[in-house]
């Protein structure tokens, strides 16, 4: 029961697996599971699929691209959305405009170059048009509308609408915070991993902005391939500050 602390406890958009289990549990169209603060969306489909942020922006955009109300043809994403996501916009004569991880930094792109869609793979969406923030109830009437004018499933709708990119995480805690010019080795591997993907996938290490936590994330065709490349630059990073062999 709620008791003004557990918010988001297995529940909501952070826990979109328990929104899944009562959609087919009753049989339902689909579910909506927001977070706390309604202002991030994870959508569920019939079969009880989970519909992340960049599977919804792609389902929304390419429908405003045809409709030209897409401002500019540009969707504004983080660097983390998938290439999936990327190339569904292109496919519809849009251009995907990337910025730094956070709400904040996609609103800030959007009023900068007077757009009018954005969002996050986590599911802050914004359609200024609509709303001056994220809006997870304002994102699910947009897709519900998209719905109701095609007629057809939501997970019909979502599978077409982009055709999502292998993609691996692998976080590394470190002692402290370097620039990666500092960590040669580490540089190296990177640039390798680059090189071998070329236009086929992406390589993109960060820093964490709140500890020292490197962030190493890799798409590519194929998932070990990519898994191997994201480790071996872990592992290099792991080496230059002394914590492996």
């Amino acid at each position: 029961r709620p008791n003004g602390k557990n918010i988001n406890h297995n529940v909501g958009a952070l826990h979109p697996e328990t929104c899944a289990k009562e959609v087919r549990k009753r049989g339902a169209d689909l579910g909506i599971a927001l977070d706390g603060d309604a202002d991030r969306i994870i959508m569920i489909d019939e079969k009880g699929n989970q519909i992340d942020g960049d599977a919804i922006m792609a389902l929304c955009a390419t429908r405003m691209l045809r409709a030209k109300s897409l401002r500019r043809r540009t969707l504004v994403t983080t660097v983390m959305s998938n290439l999936g996501l990327e190339r569904a916009i292109e496919e519809d004569g849009g251009k995907l405009l990337r910025c730094n991880v956070g709400d904040r930094y996609v609103v800030d792109a959007m009023r900068q170059k007077g757009l009018n869609f954005g969002g996050e793979q986590s599911g802050h969406l914004i359609f200024l048009d609509h709303a001056t923030t994220g809006d997870g109830l304002v994102a699910a009437m947009q897709v519900l509308a998209i719905l109701l004018r095609e007629g057809r499933p939501l997970s019909e709708l979502a599978s077409e609408a982009m055709q999502r990119v292998p993609q691996v995480l692998v976080n590394v805690t470190l002692p402290d915070r370097r620039a990666l010019q500092e960590l040669p080795k580490t540089s190296r591997a990177i640039a390798r991993a680059e090189k071998s993907l070329g236009k086929n996938g992406r390589v993109l290490v960060r820093w964490s902005g709140t500890e020292p936590k490197l962030r190493v994330m890799i798409e590519g065709p194929k998932q070990d391939r990519i898994e191997a490349m994201a480790n071996g630059i872990a592992a290099e990073a792991k080496r230059e500050f002394k914590l492996a062999r």
